[in-house]
C-alpha cells in the first residue's frame, strides 16, 4: 500500500480547494449574462452595463485598497497591468468583437485564452506542460464550439477576429497576473489587493470608453423582464457586481494561486457552459443536441486538464519569467 505523506495530503487538499474556488468563479462569472441581458433589453447598453459592473465592484473593494494602499508604490506594474488587461482589455476588446462578428465566434476566439496560456508557459517561459492540460484545451476548445454553435453565424471579419483575439490575449493576462508572486525576497502581493486596485484602474480606463453621461439612469429605477417575471433593475446590478465580478474576481485569483494558469484557464471555459445552461433555465433560451454534447466535452476537457499536476521546471510563478526569462512587472504587465 503507497504510503501518503502529509505534503502529499496538503498538496492534494489545496488543489482541491483550487479546484472548488476555479469551479465557483466559472459559476459567477458565467452567472453575469443572465442578468444583463434583460438590463440590456431595458434599455441600457452593453458597454454602459460593463461599466455599471467595474466601477460598481471598485467601489465595493474600495476599502481593501484603502487598507492596502503601500500596494501601488510596492506593486505599480502589476496592478496597472492587471486592471488593463484583466479588467478593461477583456471587457472591451470582447464588446467591441460583437459589434462586427456573432457571439458564438466571438466567444470562441476569447476562450482559445488557455491554449495562448500554454503556449506562453512552454515557448517563452521554457516551461514544460503536460499531456493532459494540452489534451484538455484541444477537448474544451472542441466542445466550446459546439455550445456556442459556431457554425450558426461564422462569417470571416478581420477586425473582429482581430478584436477577439485581443480579447482572449487580455484573458490570458488575468490568468498570469493571477499567478505573480513575489520577487525574490519580497512577499507575494496580496491577491485581495490587487483585485481592488485592478478594478480601480479598470473603472478608470472604462470611464473614458463607455462615456456614462450618456447613460439611461432611470433604467435602474425600473424593473426588467427575466424570462416573463419582473424584476428590479437594481437587484440584476447587485447580482452582476457582488457575484459576478467581486466574487467571480476573488476566487477566480485565488483558484490560479493553488492550481496554475493553464489548469485554471482550462477549468475557466466551463464559464461559457454555465452561462448557455443558466440561459436555458432562467431566459427559457433552448438547448440543441450539439450544444449538450459540446459542455460534456468541455467537462471532459476540463476533469483532463486538472487530473495531473502541472509540470512546473520551477517553483516560480507563470508571470515571474524564470531564470532564463527574468520578465520585470513591468515587461510582464505591457
Amino acid at each position: 500500500m503507497p504510503v501518503v505523506t502529509s505534503g502529499s495530503a496538503e498538496s492534494q487538499s489545496g488543489r482541491g480547494a483550487g479546484l472548488g474556488l476555479a469551479l465557483v468563479s466559472a459559476v459567477a462569472f458565467g452567472g453575469s449574462g443572465v442578468a444583463a441581458k434583460p438590463l440590456i433589453e431595458a434599455g441600457l447598453s452593453p458597454l454602459h452595463v460593463v461599466w455599471l459592473r467595474v466601477v460598481g465592484a471598485a467601489l465595493v473593494m474600495l476599502p481593501l485598497a484603502v487598507r492596502r494602499r503601500a500596494l501601488p508604490r510596492r506593486r505599480p506594474g502589476l496592478l496597472a497591468g492587471f486592471g488593463l488587461l484583466a479588467v478593461a482589455g477583456v471587457q472591451a476588446c470582447y464588446f467591441a468583437a460583437l459589434s462586427r462578428i456573432p457571439v458564438g465566434v466571438a466567444l470562441l476566439v476569447e476562450y482559445l485564452a488557455p491554449a495562448l496560456v500554454l503556449g506562453w508557459v512552454r515557448f517563452v517561459q521554457r516551461r514544460p506542460v503536460t499531456r493532459a492540460a494540452a489534451l484538455g484545451v484541444v477537448l474544451a476548445a472542441g466542445g466550446l464550439a459546439c455550445v456556442v454553435e459556431v457554425w450558426s453565424g461564422l462569417r470571416f471579419d478581420a477586425l473582429g477576429l482581430l478584436l477577439a483575439l485581443g480579447a482572449a490575449c487580455c484573458q490570458v493576462g488575468y490568468f498570469v497576473l493571477s499567478d505573480q508572486g513575489g520577487d525574490a525576497g519580497d512577499e507575494a502581493p496580496d491577491p485581495l489587493g490587487v483585485i481592488a486596485y485592478g478594478l480601480l484602474v479598470g473603472a478608470v480606463v472604462l470611464t473614458a470608453v463607455a462615456r456614462p453621461w450618456t447613460l439611461h439612469w432611470r433604467v435602474l429605477a425600473r424593473t426588467a423582464d427575466l424570462n416573463g417575471a419582473p424584476v428590479p433593475a437594481a437587484a440584476l446590478l447587485a447580482w452582476i457586481v457582488l457575484v459576478a465580478t467581486v466574487l467571480a474576481y476573488v476566487t477566480g485569483v485565488l483558484s490560479v494561486r493553488r492550481l496554475s494558469p493553464q489548469v485554471a484557464g482550462v477549468v475557466a471555459c466551463l464559464e461559457a457552459v454555465i452561462a448557455t445552461v443558466l440561459a436555458w433555465v432562467l431566459l427559457g433560451e433552448h438547448l440543441s443536441a450539439p450544444q449538450v454534447a459540446g459542455g460534456a466535452v468541455v467537462l471532459l476537457g476540463a476533469f483532463v486538464a486538472q487530473s495531473s499536476a502541472p509540470a512546473k521546471g520551477s517553483a516560480a510563478p507563470v508571470a515571474s519569467g524564470g531564470a532564463e526569462q527574468e520578465l520585470s512587472v513591468r515587461g510582464t504587465a505591457a
